[in-house]
């Protein structure tokens, strides 16, 4: 399915830039529309496997490292 082969792109895309990345910069690098790299990071959000920080009206997503 193409969500689930989006989240694992977004997943190693997080994993390496620690910096944190917006809908725009994650939809860009992975070759999907916002719509999808949303949906795929709201995915993500919901299973705890991601951090999400909100500065002004932008929202950066971060790979949350196991504890």
């Amino acid at each position: 399915m193409k969500l689930d082969r989006t989240i694992e792109q977004i997943k190693g895309i997080l994993q390496k830039d620690r910096r944190g990345l917006t809908v725009g910069e994650i939809a860009h690098l992975t070759r999907v529309s916002r719509i999808t790299a949303m949906k795929a990071l709201s995915r993500l959000e919901g299973e705890g496997r991601i951090e999400v920080r909100r500065i002004g009206n932008c929202k950066l997503h971060y790979w949350r490292d196991a504890p």
